[in-house]
């Protein structure tokens, strides 16, 4: 494998990978502080039934991670009560523990949803619908999903919900910016080098804030109940474009590596990760994400931020300072 040491340093963080098409990866976000603080002041007013928009508590899972901590955010600045899902909160949410799901439901009134580590994993659609069917029973009966564009194995796990009887709002997300400094790109871009078998197809990267403030929407408002979102940032992008942009935010040389499905395979046996994260990339390379989207627009009345903007803001965080 042609560089593998940096296609390696990729496979090793795509432990994560599930986040890069969507936000059911977000429990496994980096920037948890901010979450948990967000958890810490809503927790004792978080097992209350109330039924009022203004009064109602939002069970946001995945609230440590990239759009579930901004979405826990927002809505708190908007005077609403949250609750964090995540293995670490108390009472502790975890996908894999169906025992877990009861407590953290207590006295909820609406979810946002994302799944870890993928909607397009198999077994995704039976928990969604079995959890989607416990909101419903313990009175969460608003659900907003996020999944990913393009994915039709997400489309199970989306109708999945539906069938629960739950008002409900699905939003489509295309590939994070955020997943270049806070998520498995991230040490990549460090390396100088981001080593992906994604070839020179473009993908139109969409900002986890723009995301986070679509779901907040969905989840205040009601006329968007029944809807169906798919968002996208405002241009296309290939890697090398994202790595060019990265290189100018930062003053220093980031390049984009192609590389072959199976060599990207290969690395993640050798690392103990699921071969399936790998297919992932099949939604790129097959164009069928190259395309613009307008959910954005649509429900903010508003452009989405650019990729541009994103890597000159990250950058001034020191993120990226090798």
């Amino acid at each position: 494998m042609t560089n593998s040491s940096n296609t390696s340093s990729n496979a090793s963080s795509a432990s994560n990978a599930s986040s890069a098409s969507n936000a059911s990866s977000a429990s496994n976000a980096s920037s948890a502080s901010n979450a948990s603080s967000a958890s810490n002041a809503s927790s004792t007013s978080s097992t209350s039934n109330a039924k009022n928009t203004g009064d109602a508590v939002t069970l946001v899972i995945g609230g440590t991670g990239k759009t579930g901590r901004r979405v826990a955010e927002k809505l708190l600045l908007r005077g609403r009560r949250v609750r964090v899902g995540s293995r670490s909160a108390d009472p502790a949410f975890d996908w894999n523990l169906p025992a877990t799901w009861g407590p953290a439901l207590d006295g909820v009134d609406q979810v946002y949803v994302t799944y870890y580590p993928d909607l397009a994993f198999p077994g995704a659609p039976e928990q969604i619908g079995a959890f989607a069917d416990a909101a419903v029973a313990a009175g969460a009966g608003r659900l907003v999903l996020l999944s990913g564009r393009g994915e039709d194995a997400a489309r199970v796990a989306e109708d999945r919900m539906k069938e629960s009887g739950a008002d409900w709002t699905v939003v489509r997300a295309s590939w994070f910016n955020q997943n270049f400094d806070e998520g498995f790109f991230r040490e990549p871009v460090l390396a100088g080098q981001i080593a992906l078998p994604t070839g020179h197809a473009v993908e139109p990267f969409v900002d986890t804030d723009d995301i986070a403030d679509v779901v907040v929407a969905a989840l205040t408002d009601d006329r968007h109940i029944g809807r169906t979102y798919e968002l996208s940032g405002p241009r296309l992008l290939s890697f090398a474009d994202a790595a060019a942009e990265l290189s100018k935010a930062t003053g220093r040389e980031i390049s984009y590596l192609p590389v072959s499905t199976e060599d990207y395979r290969a690395v993640l046996r050798e690392n103990d990760l699921p071969e399936e994260l790998a297919d992932l990339f099949t939604l790129i390379l097959d164009g069928r994400n190259a395309h613009l989207v307008h959910g954005v627009e649509e429900v903010l009345g508003r452009r989405p931020r650019d990729f541009a903007d994103f890597a000159r803001e990250a950058a001034a965080t020191g993120v990226w300072d090798a």
